[in-house]
């Protein structure tokens, strides 16, 4: 349905699977819903030669103010929410699709800073986390204990660094990582966000308390499967609440981003992009 009210401009950090995907929806579906396409960066610019118009097409990402957005939507990698993120706050909100990068305390408390100071949103993008409110709500209600993540797939589909990137592969299941989300993402920072993306929704644990399980397993060539188990503290009974969600998410072999993720993503966009007095990701 096309809208009369102003378009909302919106800027797009990184052109891998899904930027390229979100900035595609954004050209096709952007001004039905509100949603005006201003700029697109990515590391490389090569990439975007032929698939993005030239005029789209941002060189340096600090003369981002001159495009005047209202939204930038980071989907490269933390390093570029470490780097750059308190400085996009300057100009506009931002939504994080790297959550990974907020593990690091500095950059969390300066976005925060940046935030409060400039008077712009920060949204965290759910990803592959099933269940993100659910988890929410039971930890703004006490009732969250301890949370568990586990991701498994193809090691083709990790980007892994420091003492990860040389860890053997024994056998067909390997668990590479187990232990807080916060030891785990400076490892694996761009196969941790799903982690990263519950650690921040529940605050009670956070990321040295919310524990990430990263395995590598020959047999899922085309698949990346997540599972979240959590429980509450014991009731007048002695029993526990548990949850425990089993997702399995179709992915190209060796890719990062599995194919539910993608679309996922786009509705994190919506919620942000969405005008300021219903707005939410």
């Amino acid at each position: 349905m096309a809208t009369d009210r102003i378009p909302r401009k919106v800027g797009v950090v990184g052109y891998g699977r899904l930027g390229q995907s979100l900035v595609s929806r954004l050209l096709a579906q952007g001004s039905e819903l509100g949603l005006e396409l201003v700029f697109v960066w990515n590391r490389n610019p090569g990439h975007m030669v032929g698939s993005v118009p030239p005029a789209l097409q941002l060189q340096d990402l600090d003369t981002l103010e001159g495009r005047h957005p209202d939204l930038v939507i980071e989907v490269a990698h933390p390093k570029i929410i470490h780097e750059s993120g308190a400085q996009i706050l300057r100009h506009a909100d931002l939504l994080v699709g790297s959550p990974s990068a907020l593990a690091d305390q500095t950059t969390e408390q300066q976005l925060l800073e940046a935030s409060h100071r400039w008077g712009h949103a920060v949204f965290v993008a759910r990803g592959a986390l099933w269940g993100t409110e659910d988890i929410n709500r039971l930890d703004a209600l006490g009732g969250l204990q301890s949370l568990r993540v586990t991701m498994a797939t193809h090691p083709d589909g990790f980007r892994l660094e420091g003492p990860l990137a040389a860890a053997p592969v024994g056998g067909s299941r390997t668990v590479l990582y187990e232990g807080p989300v916060r030891g785990l993402c400076p490892l694996a920072p761009r196969n941790s966000n799903t982690m990263a993306a519950a650690a921040l929704a529940a605050p009670s644990l956070g990321f040295d308390s919310v524990v990430g399980v990263l395995v590598a397993d020959l047999s899922l060539t085309d698949m990346h499967v997540v599972d979240v188990e959590l429980t509450g503290p014991p009731g007048p009974t002695g029993r526990s609440f548990a949850v425990h969600t089993h997702r399995e998410n179709p992915a190209q072999p060796g890719a990062v981003t599995g194919s539910a993720t993608v679309a996922a993503f786009w509705r994190s966009l919506l919620g942000a992009g969405s005008p300021p007095s219903g707005r939410g990701a």
